[in-house]
Formats: C-alpha cells, structure tokens, sequence
C-alpha cells in the first residue's frame, strides 16, 4: 500500500456538493426506515398476529433483501447508479404508503414487507456505492466513517420517533411522518442530479457506458475480491445481533430498567468514533486500527456477559461502540479499494450481503444458544468468536494487502 504525504493527503478534496448530499439522501431514507424498523413488529401483534408472525416481520424484510442485493449489485454497475437509486426510493415511497392503507391483515404486511425488503436493499447497496465513487482514494477510511455518521444519527432519531409517535398518536401519522422522510431523500437526490451533474456524471460513466462484451454478458453477482472482508464483516454483524435483538430481554433478565439508554450511547459513539479513526487508517494503514476496533468489539462483549448494573451496560455500549464505528468503515473501504472500478457496484453488494446474512443467521443461532444455556452465554460465545476473527485476519494480512 503506498502512503501518501501529508500534502497530498490534504489536496484530495473530500467535501465535494455530491458527496454531502448522497450522506443527506442517506440519512433521510435511513431514518424513515429505523421509524418503522421499531413499530411494525408492534402492529403485527396490534392487528392480531402471533409473536412468530411479529418475529417475520423483520425476517422476511431482510431475507428479500439479502437475496436481491445480489443482482442489485451488478445491475449497478451494467445500468447506471443513479437511475437505479431512484427506482429504489420510488418503490420505498410506494410501500410505505401502501402500509397505511393495507397493513392491517397478517398476510399483506408480510408482503409488503418483503416488498419493501428488495427497494431498502436497491436504494443502500446504491448510495453506498456512489458514496464509495465519489470518495478520494486516499481519504476512503475517513471518507467512509463520515458517510457511516448518517446511520448513526438516524439510528439516534429514527427507532425512537417512531415508537413515540405510535405511542402518542397513530399508525396513520407513523406511516405518513416516514414517507415524508423518503420524499426528502428523493428531493435531495433530484436537486443533487442538476446541482452536481460533472460528478454525477463521473460516478454514472464507470459502466453505462462501456457495453459489456458479448463472450462476459453473463456477470458473477459476487465480487471475488470482496470475499475476504466481507467474511470478517459477516462475523462481526453476527455479534452485532447479540446486541440489537436479544439484549432488551437480556436486560430484562438481569432487572435493568431504562435499557433504551444502551442504544442511545452506542450510536452516539459511534458517530464520534467515525469522525476521527477513518483519517488514521488512511494514513498509517486499516490494521492500525482495525485490530484494536475488533478488540474493543471483544471487551464490550465480555462486560456484558458480567454486567448486573446499568452503568455496565452503558460502559459495554461504549467499547462496542467504539469498537463497530472503527470496524465497519475500514472493512468497507477494503471492499471498494480491492474491488475493479467497474465492479464496486458488485463489491458493495457483496460487502452489504453479508451484514444481511449475518444478521439473519445471528438471529438464529443466538437465538439457539440462549434457549440452551441463557441469555448471557451468547455474549461470551461471540466474544470469543471476535477474537478467533482478529487471529484469522493476523495471519492472512499480508496476503489480503498485497491484493489491494
């Protein structure tokens, strides 16, 4: 990997109008998103439907999304980013306000939802790819935490706003408030096409124009070159639901109230975390930072396994915080650095199929272990598993570099 000076690094310009407004388009559609991410579980069991049926909810929402993110991909790379990203926000608008007119039998909110599964993976697996594009190749560590703010931060104000607005108002007002956020995301997008329409036109031209030859028409959906830290994020988003499923329960168990603080501070600090170890991986290298990230990722783990007390949950929600704000960016940005220019579509697809993936598989298994043996055996097991991913990554390192 060859290092950049210190005034080479400043003169690549990471700021640019494009790559602001595709964080806003982010941001907005995320936070819609989150809104109901909380709720619809709640009107499953609302309209009559069993714990099972709430439980597919978010099931069937991430299953379409893994299995369409796989010729989202390549579409994005033969088709055109940008067309594709506003197919993707039309149909989340579609969706969203077709919930209010007909989510309320068990059956057409399944399918809605995993409708609304295939346009939430298009439009994330699309900006994250023109995000990816328009960032400098050497500021890609920095470039990607600061893209990654915008989830944070909608992880803050989404889950929350839509639990507060069911609790206080209604369904209606929840499904109108989310579809005003996607109509946001598309308004922004619409006036990035005119305002921004030289670098728009950069991100589009990778593909669009290049007419694949007749002997290599039929394109691998996944990226090769985005296996290996894709593994590694698979692993981790693993954890990662240890976290975002089973510990309100878990706290639960233990007699902690108030459990929803947990999640506040862990977004916080992600978003804190995103907006200063980015530039150091840069400039010393991803393993510089990615290895103690997945520590801290361990140690968090390891203090919940122990926790009795809100203050301990909080401290775990800290160093997991830490520990997922440094991990995530740089493993994306190894995905798209290694990935052919013409291929980040199928990259980030790749990349964005094993949070699927991880996600649905830690869902089950954890799920598993905790039937088994309890709540707090699954945080010891996974922080385990974290620290056999570090020795894996030590060992291969070399290899997977030499590739980039």
């Amino acid at each position: 990997m060859i290092k950049k000076t210190s005034q080479e690094y400043v003169q690549e310009r990471l700021w640019t109008a494009s790559f602001i407004l595709i964080i806003a388009v982010n941001f907005f559609t995320y936070v819609g998103n989150f809104m109901l991410l909380s709720t619809l579980p709640l009107l499953m069991l609302h309209i009559g439907g069993s714990k099972v049926a709430a439980g597919l909810v978010t099931g069937i929402y991430s299953l379409t999304g893994f299995v369409s993110r796989l010729q989202i991909g390549t579409l994005l790379d033969r088709r055109g980013k940008v067309p594709i990203m506003f197919a993707g926000l039309s149909l989340l608008l579609l969706i969203i306000m077709s919930y209010n007119a007909l989510a309320y039998s068990v059956a057409l909110l399944l399918l809605l939802r995993a409708v609304h599964g295939i346009g939430w993976s298009t439009v994330t697996t699309s900006t994250n790819t023109i995000a990816s594009d328009l960032i400098p190749a050497t500021r890609r560590n920095e470039g990607m935490g600061f893209f990654g703010i915008s989830i944070s931060l909608a992880m803050v104000i989404g889950p929350g706003l839509g639990l507060f607005i069911v609790e206080h108002y209604s369904y209606t007002l929840l499904f109108l408030l989310s579809a005003c956020f996607i109509v946001l995301a598309l308004a922004t997008e619409w006036g990035k096409k005119y305002c921004c329409q030289n670098q728009i036109s950069m991100v589009e031209s990778v593909t669009e124009k290049t007419p694949a030859p007749a002997a290599q028409k039929k394109i691998a959906v996944i990226e090769q070159t985005a296996l290996w830290p894709s593994f590694l994020f698979f692993i981790i988003v693993t954890t990662y639901s240890t976290i975002m499923i089973f510990l309100p329960p878990y706290a639960s168990e233990r007699g902690i109230t108030n459990i929803g603080t947990f999640f506040i501070v862990i977004a916080l600090v992600m978003m804190f975390t995103r907006l200063t170890t980015g530039r150091i991986a840069d400039r010393y290298g991803a393993t510089k930072v990615l290895v103690p990230g997945m520590f801290l990722l361990a140690i968090a783990l390891q203090i919940l396994f122990f926790s009795s007390s809100l203050p301990l949950f909080l401290l775990a929600a800290v160093f997991y915080g830490l520990g997922y704000g440094i991990v995530q960016p740089v493993l994306n940005a190894l995905v798209v650095s290694r990935a052919p220019v013409d291929r980040r579509g199928a990259a980030n697809a790749t990349f964005l199929c094993a949070m699927d993936l991880g996600g649905i598989l830690g869902a089950v298994v954890w799920g598993i272990v905790a039937q088994l043996v309890g709540f707090s055996y699954i945080y010891i097991a996974s922080s385990i598993l974290i620290v056999l991913a570090v020795i894996l990554y030590l060992a291969t390192v070399k290899k997977l570099l030499n590739l980039m």
